[in-house]
């Protein structure tokens, strides 16, 4: 039977809504027994075809929305620009709402039902404020979505489109975090946000599918952003599953990116800090994983210290130089998040953490239309020429 278990106290609690430890770190569903999921290619939706690796049952299917399944392409160009003889992009910009969130989202609001929830809510930076609100709509549940204050308004647009109650949330998003799970608890409202334990086992599913779609053959490397924590602890909790069911014979090391203007995990890693501090003010283009003080960070330190990951930071420049190539090279138009993990190799590549004989894999998690606002920060041209004169744009 799976059950709850505290990721720092290892407190046992049994399977419930609850998503922290009394303690004040997050809870993390474990399982006495695991069997693989079936393969993607088995099985397109994508409650059946993880249920193996799922700890509820009697599942709705019929609330996916086509989430997961997502392409992982062989960056062609990149990896021969970067020095890597293979190098795999995880597209999850493909999603229902354009990003990861959405195979967390899944899970959560099956678990919202299973645990009699009429009303489920979140507090995000955008992107799981989207996810919730569609999948809300799609099950019938009220949703109640806290936003940062500074959110742009082209995403606010985004998620008020499917009449969902939303507030901004004037203040720091620490508080607006735990003082969200205090709402949650008295007004019975099942919150899914950031670690929330069915969140995490909806997400650790991207891992699960880079595999299958490598055929379970070895990597050494899977880089992906982190803000809050707890997309990179799936990532890390699947690649432990995985090789406890024997289908790889080694996990890889996840390596987290932050931007270097909001980097309190990266800091952390960096100085030898046992636990993260408050980062202050947020100051990023990468506005996706701008969380100044994350639920999991600790949680991130330990798998740290354990050689499970590391984390690092990333300029500015080198996140919009990263945008800039995916689109241009790659085909690929990605939110400065998402793109951080490809600045990230670049830059592990020059210090020789990479090397040319590694296999990576980099997760790109939001879709570019997210954030329209960033590309005035790029040096775009665009012509104009009269209709009947274009043969003169060939000259």
């Amino acid at each position: 039977m799976p059950y709850l278990s505290c990721v720092s106290c290892s407190k046992k609690i049994e399977l419930g809504p609850q998503s922290r430890c009394e303690c004040g770190e997050p809870l993390e569903v474990h399982y006495e027994c695991l069997k693989p999921p079936a393969r993607i290619a088995e099985e397109a939706n994508f409650i059946i075809r993880n249920m193996n690796i799922f700890p509820l049952t009697k599942l709705k299917p019929e609330l996916s929305l086509g989430e997961g399944s997502t392409p992982l392409l062989s960056a062609n160009y990149l990896k021969d620009e970067i020095g890597l003889k293979e190098f795999y992009l995880k597209n999850e910009t493909v999603n229902p709402t354009w990003s990861f969130k959405d195979r967390g989202t899944s899970l959560g609001i099956q678990a919202a039902i299973k645990f009699d929830f009429q009303c489920i809510g979140t507090v995000s930076s955008g992107n799981m404020a989207a996810s919730i609100s569609a999948y809300a709509s799609k099950a019938g549940l009220a949703a109640y979505v806290f936003v940062q204050d500074n959110i742009p308004e082209e995403k606010l647009r985004s998620i008020a489109i499917y009449g969902v109650s939303l507030y901004r949330g004037v203040g720091d998003y620490s508080e607006l975090y735990n003082n969200a799970l205090t709402l949650g608890e008295e007004h019975n409202i099942f919150f899914v946000s950031s670690d929330n334990p069915f969140r995490v086992e909806g997400q650790k599913t991207i891992a699960y599918e880079i595999f299958d779609q490598l055929n379970y053959e070895s990597l050494d490397f899977i880089i992906m952003p982190v803000s809050s924590g707890g997309n990179m602890a799936a990532v890390i909790k699947a690649c432990e599953e995985m090789e406890a069911m024997c289908l790889i014979k080694r996990a890889p090391i996840v390596i987290g990116v932050q931007a270097a203007g909001c980097s309190p995990i990266a800091t952390a890693v960096a100085i030898g800090k046992n636990k993260i501090e408050h980062f202050g003010q947020p100051n990023t283009v990468a506005f996706a994983i701008s969380n100044p003080y994350p639920p999991s960070g600790n949680r991130v330190l330990n798998k740290v210290k354990e050689g499970r990951a590391s984390v690092v930071s990333i300029s500015e420049k080198e996140i919009l130089t990263a945008q800039l190539e995916l689109a241009r090279k790659e085909g690929l138009f990605v939110q400065p998040a998402g793109a951080i993990s490809v600045a990230a190799a670049r830059r592990l590549m020059s210090t020789g953490i990479l090397k040319p004989e590694h296999k990576v894999a980099a997760i790109l998690t939001g879709g570019g239309l997210k954030d329209t606002n960033i590309l005035t920060t790029h040096s775009l041209e665009i012509g104009t020429v009269p209709v009947n004169k274009l043969e003169l744009v060939l000259r």
